[in-house]
Formats: structure tokens, sequence, C-alpha cells
């Protein structure tokens, strides 16, 4: 069974990297896998994911209004509510809220929308990577 794990990684790789495709991951650890696939290919020297600094990521406004923690509270654990309509927002750190970060689909359209929000572009594989790694450093 082991030796489909790669190929799985893989195949989630590709999930992530395509909007519009469909594919669920068990863990927020194999969406973490394949976004750690995406650095790597996207740099060689990739050193691995932090997460002080997907903390640090998540806190920053980035130059622009808003941050991740303007609607998801800078405690993840608890619910956050979204800045502009006041919609509640379940928690984002998965030790809260075992939900979060099980659906490539659903990881992939809120960072796209979300990135662009806080951004105004894209989040990299490394930013990603980084702010899962510390939502799932977050203990309930």
């Amino acid at each position: 069974m082991n030796r489909f794990k790669p190929m799985a990684a893989a195949a989630l790789a590709a999930a992530l990297a395509l909007p519009g495709v469909h594919a669920t991951a068990a863990t927020p650890a194999e969406i973490q896998q394949a976004l750690e696939a995406g650095a790597r290919a996207a740099a060689p020297g990739f050193g691995g994911f932090s997460a002080e600094r997907g903390q640090r990521f998540f806190n920053s406004t980035h130059g622009n209004e808003w941050s991740c923690a303007s609607c998801h509270t800078v405690r993840p654990a608890q619910p956050g509510k979204h800045a502009k309509t006041g919609k509640e927002i379940a928690p984002m750190a998965p030790a809260a809220n075992p939900q979060r970060f099980t659906d490539a689909a659903k990881v992939e359209k809120w960072f796209k929308r979300n990135c662009n929000d806080v951004l105004g572009r894209a989040c990299s594989a490394q930013e990603k990577g980084d702010v899962l790694a510390y939502l799932m450093s977050i203990a309930k």
C-alpha cells in the first residue's frame, strides 16, 4: 500500500494545480504533501514549510487593507467573521475544525479567492504550505 502514496501525492498535487478539478484528500497532511510537491517544482532549493513563517504571513496585511486574520482571527482555533459581510467563518485550525483542509478542490478554491483578496495575486505553493503548517500547529 505504501508504494501508492507517491502516486497519490502526485495526483493530489496535480489536482491542487488545476482549478476546477475535484479531488478529495483524507487529511490536511496530504494537502500539505501536495503543496510540498508544488513548492519543490517551483524552487529546487525548497527547504520545507515553516509554521513561524506561516503565522507571520497569516497575520500580515502585505501592504494591503486585509490580512488572513482580518476574517479568520489571530486565534484560528476560534470562529472568524468576514470583515466585509459579517458572515461567520468556521475555525481554520484543523484541530478545532476537522473538516478543514480535507478537500483539495475546496482548498484550492479558497486559497485562490482569499489570496487574491489579501495579496492581489495567487499565493505560491510555499506560502500556502507555510500557512497550512501554521494552522496545523495550533492546538484546540
